[in-house]
């Protein structure tokens, strides 16, 4: 496997307007990225702090994963994102290892990232992202 380094926290917040507030407001942080992901039901607000990202998630859809996740637990960390340059051997290796996977191969991201999920039942209940630069070559992201 080849986990390179924290990529960003995903924070499930119930409206993006109101965290941006705090987080440029009160925070002093910059937002570098907004945008809507459609097939996974969110809208999106990117923060860059050193060389780790901040990414809050709002749902746009009352039964979408965000929505479900923040009835259930209410707003806070929704996951923790890891950059690996071998998504598709990772994923391969940890369901050959008999790791619960949510995605088995690599599906479009938000910030121009191609992600999958480990499923929170094989992670000691965190949600897991693995993802790696889109459109680039394996051991090279």
């Amino acid at each position: 496997m080849d986990i390179k380094k924290i990529e960003h926290i995903g924070i499930a917040v119930r409206n993006l307007e109101t965290a941006r507030t705090f987080y440029e407001g009160i925070l002093g942080l910059r937002c570098y990225k907004t945008e809507t992901v459609e097939d996974q039901k969110v809208k999106t607000a990117f923060y860059r702090i050193g060389e780790v990202k901040i990414e809050l998630l709002e749902s746009t859809d009352p039964e979408g994963p965000v929505a479900r996740f923040i009835e259930k637990r209410g707003e806070g960390i929704h996951h923790l994102a890891f950059k690996t340059g071998e998504l598709t051997r990772t994923l391969s290796e940890l369901d050959k290892k008999g790791v619960r996977l949510i995605d088995k191969r690599p599906r479009p991201g938000s910030d121009q990232m191609e992600i999958a999920f480990l499923h929170p039942s094989a992670t000691s209940g965190v949600l897991i992202e693995l993802c790696k630069p889109a459109g680039a070559d394996e051991d090279q992201s």
